[in-house]
């Protein structure tokens, strides 16, 4: 029997999740799964699937690939947040948040090559068998074994999504950065060295802004305008340094640098992220 509609729609969810974690984008998801439908279509004269669910995760999986290899053929880096369309950003942050998806591992998985990617998300996120893999790679179950390998050493231990760390210092920065999600101005301050900096790009401010700003009730009175911002930021090293990484959508937009002394944040400094920057897991 052909995959009827009904089949579909019910294996739709899992695809579009899948395609997500490959592609990074809720419309490139959409497309891949929808030209995975249309194969389906063709594939009626075919004979008869047994696993309608598996083979549609086979071919979106085989379309996510296709499109990674024509982005690496094209030379293309991973898009920043400003260079993306408003509209395609907010679907993706969309996703993050009703599928409750690492934001860092969205930026991290833009660091693999196509196969690692996919076996990466088939096999450690929906457990995917590596025969099934290896059939979409198109080589060898060992194959698929080294790329998933390759890409779990990459993509790191998984510090990035418990952001958890037990250095004195670094408790003060979560709770600073706890603090400026919520909005919490008068924790913000208790937290705040009275002569603190934050120095920022401008292109990260609005027109006129001060691109460095002194003293603790202004950083916090500041902040409290950005915390929207704020609440799009994971934990991560960029070039082997220690940030937080707004990502809106899992696209990087800008880092937070916070440097502490004597139990109080110091200096927060603001950068706006670069097509060549090296991302990584968060060290424990």
């Amino acid at each position: 029997m052909p995959i009827t509609v009904e089949e579909f729609e019910t294996a739709r969810p899992h695809l579009l999740s899948a395609a997500h974690r490959m592609l990074g984008s809720a419309h490139g998801a959409q497309d891949a799964v929808q030209t995975a439908w249309l194969r389906a279509m063709t594939a009626r004269s075919s004979p008869s699937i047994d696993n309608p669910s598996a083979w549609l995760t086979t071919v979106t999986a085989r379309v996510c690939l296709d499109e990674l290899r024509a982005r690496r053929r094209r030379d293309e880096a991973p898009l920043l947040a400003d260079a993306i369309p408003a509209a395609e950003l907010a679907a993706d942050e969309a996703i993050l948040r009703t599928e409750d998806v690492s934001r860092a591992l969205i930026v991290l998985l833009n660091q693999l090559t196509p196969p690692q990617r996919v076996a990466y998300v088939l096999h450690d996120l929906f457990s995917v068998p590596f025969d099934q893999i290896a059939h979409v790679l198109g080589g060898t179950v060992s194959s698929a074994k080294k790329h998933a390998s390759r890409a779990r050493q990459r993509v790191g231990s998984g510090e990035y999504a418990s952001e958890r760390n037990s250095r004195p210092d670094q408790q003060i920065v979560e709770a600073f950065m706890t603090a400026a999600r919520t909005g919490d101005t008068r924790r913000m301050i208790q937290l705040l060295a009275p002569d603190s900096v934050r120095d920022a790009d401008a292109a990260l401010l609005p027109r006129g802004a001060r691109t460095a700003v002194i003293g603790a009730v202004d950083i916090a009175s500041e902040t409290v305008h950005f915390r929207h911002r704020i609440q799009a930021a994971c934990r991560l090293t960029v070039n082997n340094k220690p940030v937080y990484l707004i990502a809106p959508g899992g696209h990087p937009l800008a880092t937070i640098e916070i440097s502490t002394a004597n139990q109080k944040v110091t200096r927060i400094t603001l950068r706006l992220a670069q097509t060549d920057d090296h991302f990584a897991a968060a060290l424990p």
